[in-house]
């Protein structure tokens, strides 16, 4: 096994629509005496690309409806939140104070539809999730080969919360350029086991291994990971579970 180094990438201003991502992340690897080189991740977090994709809605101009006030009301919550979360989901899961648990239009179990009201420029402002996380992941990583000249991977990553543990960690909502999954069923452990059902999903614990030097209040938004030999062409649909194999939904 080689050994992998980790390196926050910080230095990049406020983010606004229309942000040259890819650019800016080079200039501060630049600032840090740094460059990509081939096999390298770089796993950004969702919010910045949300921003950069304009992904950001004003409460002020929300009106919610009948049943986001309602369900506002029974959970504590700010109706107009409400409002922005169940448009951006296709079904609430389940209620609790001041959470709804909600299955995104782009597939994802999660709280509140990811819709964030922290760190996004402004206290009326949230930040909803990329409209296609994959497809940012891939713009992304083109537009990094292009400055750089090598091949490179990208994982978009987010915090989720997980069932029947506290705490929450990050976890991969968008990858190109990477492997999403190692499967080991059908291998032997060294005592001959043949293995079942072990797949372990690697772009989760990329971006599991990033939040590490990113922080929540550090405003480290990007991390470059090297050393990890996971370059595929892998992406996070592929894990999402089917719901006639899901014994949890």
């Amino acid at each position: 096994m080689s050994a992998i180094s980790i390196y926050p990438v910080a230095g990049l201003p406020e983010i606004v629509k229309g942000a040259p991502l890819p650019d800016l992340i080079t200039d501060a690897l630049t600032a840090l005496r740094l460059s990509l080189e081939a096999g390298d991740v770089v796993v950004i977090t969702q919010k910045v690309v949300s921003k950069a994709e304009g992904r950001v809605v004003s409460l002020d101009r929300v009106h919610p409806s009948a049943r986001a006030t309602q369900i506002g009301q029974r959970i504590g919550f700010d109706p107009r939140h409400v409002e922005v979360i169940i448009s951006e989901s296709v079904r609430v899961v389940r209620e609790a104070p001041r959470v709804l648990i909600t299955e995104t239009r782009q597939g994802f179990i999660c709280a509140n539809s990811g819709v964030d009201r922290s760190n996004t420029g402004g206290k009326e402002m949230v930040v909803l999730l990329p409209e296609h996380p994959d497809e940012s992941a891939s713009r992304l990583r083109a537009r990094f080969e292009v400055l750089s000249g090598v091949p490179v991977g990208v994982v978009i990553s987010d915090s989720f919360g997980r069932p029947w543990r506290e705490g929450q960690v990050n976890v991969a909502i968008g990858a190109a350029g990477v492997v999403a999954m190692r499967d080991y069923r059908g291998r032997h452990d060294a005592d001959g086991y043949e293995l079942q059902g072990t797949e372990l999903a690697v772009v989760d614990e990329l971006a599991s291994a990033a939040e590490l030097v990113m922080g929540k209040l550090e405003r480290v938004p990007v991390a470059l990971i090297r050393g990890t030999s996971l370059a595929g062409d892998g992406n996070v649909r592929t894990l999402l579970r089917d719901p006639a194999t899901d014994l949890f939904r």
